[in-house]
């Protein structure tokens, strides 16, 4: 049985990252310094209670799919809160990361890349959400931010004659590369650079190297996949634009 003595090394580790996090940033002045230092309190107290509740239902079909719904729900308020929040942005960015993910999973399940049990479709469909959510999040900050940068270059492609499509789409591809390079120095970095957690964690649950490096590479072909749909379908919706859109905090 786990005491809290056990948990002490890693109460004392976190507690100093999470100090010497909030005192760099409060260090140079940066804005929002306490945000990385809630984030982790946040995140702590998240994996501890998912963590409880997925000991008992992990080979659950259905806790495994409601389990998956509420991650899926809550990167998509995430999401549409970091483009600016609205009822019209929040169905934008599920339809997106949705059809993303369906089709990336749908694609791995059938092919027997990996097998369709509770177990693999939470621990795959968990990273492809993630990832599907910080796409869609710099895919949408970046193309607002651009446009609104570059607003007098617009206007003046509208002044043209060009419609609102055309007046941005060189913006609109600019977002979606920008969204997909951690997505993509992540995967042509693997094994030089970084080796990611789902190899590792394989590893250390006993998967050969062989086998976690097959897994991660499915992971991270999924990631990419998943994420390139949802930055096209986000930017597609969002780049016909008539009027400045207002600075994003």
């Amino acid at each position: 049985m786990t005491g809290l003595a056990d948990f002490a090394p890693t109460l004392l580790g976190v507690g100093l990252l999470t100090a010497l996090t909030t005192l760099v940033l409060w260090g140079f002045r940066a804005p929002h310094r306490f945000a990385p230092a809630f984030a982790i309190v946040r995140g702590a107290a998240q994996l501890a209670a998912i963590s409880f509740i997925l000991s008992g239902v992990i080979t659950s079909p259905l806790w495994v799919g409601v389990a998956l719904s509420v991650m899926f729900t809550v990167a998509a308020v995430t999401a549409a809160r970091r483009i600016r929040w609205s009822l019209s942005h929040f169905a934008l960015v599920s339809g997106a990361m949705a059809c993303g993910i369906a089709i990336t999973l749908i694609i791995v399940f059938a092919t027997g890349a990996i097998g369709f049990t509770p177990r693999y479709a939470l621990a795959i469909g968990g990273i492809v959400i993630g990832n599907a959510m910080t796409v869609a999040t710099l895919a949408g900050r970046r193309f607002i931010e651009s446009v609104d940068e570059q607003w007098d270059e617009v206007e003046g492609w509208l002044a043209l004659g060009a419609t609102p499509r055309q007046s941005t789409i060189h913006l609109a591809r600019g977002a979606i590369y920008s969204a997909l390079i951690p997505s993509t120095d992540q995967t042509k970095t693997t094994g030089l650079v970084t080796l990611p957690g789902a190899f590792v964690g394989a590893i250390f649950g006993g998967v050969s190297p062989v086998a976690a490096g097959q897994f991660q590479i499915i992971v991270l072909a999924s990631i990419m996949a998943a994420g390139s749909i949802t930055a096209v379908i986000v930017i597609s919706v969002l780049a016909p634009v008539r009027v400045r859109p207002m600075a994003l905090e």
